[in-house]
């Protein structure tokens, strides 16, 4: 396993992560940006080729993260043989999200969800572990989180656990539930997937 790491200060570092689907035929790449605090930006891009639950599809996103490590920025596009989507949000210091889909601006506080996950794309799962430093100090967070379906970017609140299951100096494992699934995620030690079992792993 390969990682392109630049830092030019201790406050902000950057580095280039990949993945491959395990069951799914797929691989995800993407540019993070850690800064001071939980500050963090990711810009990545996601193919997957037709399979039994998909059809062939791309899909790119940029996301951005406040001090607090909640998500204040998200911008996802997917492509398909037969559409192009795109959708924004932002979200305000009273907890509303403006979301559009290049018709307008929509408001909604998604039962109150500080968390964004996009559907097939590992490195949303870094977001809530970091934002609770579940892979440093052992804990539970149960939170609202807004889903993103790919590629058909339809929206959804789902429920979701993360559990500290240990914690090292390079690598945890945090288990991670929704209803009907579990798995243990394996991180390093910024809370980025290194193998999330059945799904992806870092290459």
């Amino acid at each position: 396993m390969q990682e392109q790491v630049n830092s030019t200060a201790t406050a902000r570092r950057q580095k280039m992560v990949t993945w491959r689907g395990h069951d799914l035929p797929s691989l995800e790449s993407a540019r993070l940006v850690l800064a001071e605090g939980l500050r963090f930006r990711g810009l990545g891009r996601l193919v997957v080729a037709a399979n039994a639950e998909t059809e062939a599809f791309s899909a790119s996103y940029e996301v951005g993260v406040n001090e607090s490590g909640e998500v204040k920025r998200l911008l996802v596009r997917s492509t398909t043989a037969e559409h192009e989507r795109q959708i924004s949000f932002s979200r305000s210091h009273d907890g509303f999200w403006l979301y559009d889909r290049g018709q307008g601006p929509q408001r909604d506080e998604f039962q109150g969800a500080a968390e964004v996950d996009v559907q097939f794309c590992v490195l949303f799962n870094t977001l809530p572990i970091r934002r609770h430093q579940l892979h440093r100090e052992a804990g539970e967070a149960t939170m609202p989180v807004l889903w993103v379906s790919l590629p058909e970017l339809e929206l959804n609140v789902v429920h979701q656990t993360y559990r500290t299951v240990s914690t090292g100096e390079r690598e945890s494992v945090v288990n991670f539930s929704w209803p009907g699934f579990t798995a243990d995620i394996t991180v390093c030690e910024d809370a980025v997937v290194l193998d999330y079992p059945g799904i992806s792993a870092r290459i």
